[in-house]
């Protein structure tokens, strides 16, 4: 459902992301993980058309971003770790926003709307304004806003930023349940722990370059480590570090 292809990205002449290649399944649960700075923004933002690539191919649903972006947006949602509201419209008026965007009928709004209302409990926020909520309250919001129009994939960076426990949980429990019904999930965040919990497959970028992929099993394997994958992760990461040092010093 996602297909990335020599995926690279250029600032100059810094290299953000240096020829990712990547396939992730129709209602596979994938984390995308890495240090501040490895990419992961810059790699969200090609996938979701915000950004032009330098070079390589983005294929969502079997449509290119570059040349077929509307097609491919279509099937795509995306709640990205700062989410935007519009403060003056309630919660019920952001939601129908949203519906029209993707011109939905007006009837599936309201009915969606009351099915993702309940399953968030946002039904007490549906006419306070969104300036007047709190942070989880607005973060439960946009994921429910995302999910409105049945996206095939949705990308969502830290999605359990600001939520309690309990609707974490319930956050969690509906994106597996996603997954379950053939939704594609791509899940980028810090919090390794969630991404051990949810996660099909894991992906790891460091310096803009995948350098491991697959079950957390598997990357515990790769790693030669045991325990969480936090350990496995640091593991990973200084396995690199290590790589890179030691390449650098070979250099003339």
């Amino acid at each position: 459902m996602i297909s990335v292809r020599s995926l690279k990205k250029n600032y100059g002449s810094l290299t953000a992301v240096d020829g990712l290649d990547l396939e992730i399944s129709s209602g596979e649960f994938f984390a995308f993980l890495g240090p501040n700075a490895a990419g992961k923004t810059t790699t969200i933002k090609m996938l979701t058309g915000l950004l032009k690539p330098t070079g390589g191919e983005v294929f969502i649903g079997g449509f290119d971003m570059l040349r077929e972006p509307n097609k491919a947006k279509e099937l795509l949602a995306y709640v990205p770790d700062f989410p935007f509201l519009y403060d003056k419209l309630s919660a019920a008026e952001f939601m129908q926003f949203v519906g029209d965007i993707f011109r939905l009928d007006r009837r599936v709004v309201v009915q969606r709307t009351d099915e993702l209302f309940e399953k968030f409990h946002l039904e007490e926020y549906r006419h306070e304004l969104s300036e007047n909520l709190s942070h989880g309250t607005r973060q439960r919001l946009v994921i429910a806003s995302a999910l409105l129009h049945d996206p095939k994939v949705f990308i969502i960076d830290e999605p359990m930023v600001g939520l309690d426990p309990m609707h974490a949980r319930i956050v969690k429990q509906e994106l597996r349940e996603r997954a379950r019904a053939g939704m594609t999930l791509f899940l980028s965040t810090h919090q390794l722990s969630v991404a051990e919990e949810v996660a099909d497959r894991v992906g790891i970028i460091h310096h803009g370059k995948l350098i491991a992929l697959g079950t957390v099993a598997e990357l515990r394997s790769q790693a030669q480590e045991t325990g969480a994958l936090e350990k496995v992760f640091l593991s990973l990461i200084d396995q690199e570090e290590a790589h890179r040092e030691k390449i650098a010093g070979l250099s003339p």
